[in-house]
């Protein structure tokens, strides 16, 4: 609702900055504009139940892969998507990040068990040739997000709560490791963020 106000507001403002171009009235009519600010929205996890329900009802090792993934290391769609084989470390339990997808910087982040695991499964089955780690059945790279990282196994899921995002995922994993009683500080490499302010938000 805040969103179509604001877009009709800056309607209004286009045509009166017109007006006062031709002439038809004042300037002093926008002396006073008015500002709406939309309210900073907290970011939302996933129920842990609503998470175990979406995990049980993904049926295909790479989707599987991909969730878990996103759901254990805090990346964002666009650095999974573009991660190669030669970014994943499994030795090490790692994926190297050389470039964030929104703030440019590198960082590294960490594979859990269960991740492993999924990955172990994709690997087995995947074509080898790909430079991409997780590819189309013709090997060719993702142009869209995946079905399956739109979070459209809700309804097969079952799950409690709706109006999940994708970024519910990087959501949780942030979410978790603070109740876990990771400092904030050491939350902030992790996520790729560039303000300690931003990580603070998860803390809220």
């Amino acid at each position: 609702m805040l969103s179509t106000v604001r877009t009709r507001l800056h309607c209004v403002n286009a045509f009166l900055g017109y007006a006062i171009d031709i002439g038809i009235v004042g300037a002093e009519v926008m002396a006073r504009r008015i500002r709406l600010k939309k309210p900073e929205t907290l970011p939302k996890a996933m129920d842990p139940d609503d998470a175990r329900r979406f995990l049980s009802a993904i049926d295909h090792p790479r989707d599987l892969a991909m969730i878990m993934v996103l759901l254990r290391t805090g990346m964002r769609i666009g650095e999974l998507l573009n991660t190669k084989m030669k970014d994943l470390q499994l030795r090490d339990r790692k994926i190297d990040i050389y470039e964030g997808e929104k703030n440019r910087l590198g960082r590294v982040v960490y594979l859990s068990d269960d991740a492993m695991d999924a990955l172990k499964v994709w690997l087995k089955i995947r074509d080898i040739h790909p430079e991409f780690l997780f590819t189309l059945k013709a090997g060719e790279a993702w142009l869209t997000v995946p079905p399956v990282l739109s979070l459209s196994g809700y309804r097969k899921a079952g799950l409690k709560h709706k109006g999940y995002s994708l970024h519910a995922l990087r959501h949780t994993f942030a979410s978790e490791l603070l109740n876990a009683g990771m400092r904030i500080e050491c939350l902030q490499p992790l996520m790729g963020h560039t303000s300690l302010d931003v990580t603070r938000r998860y803390a809220r």
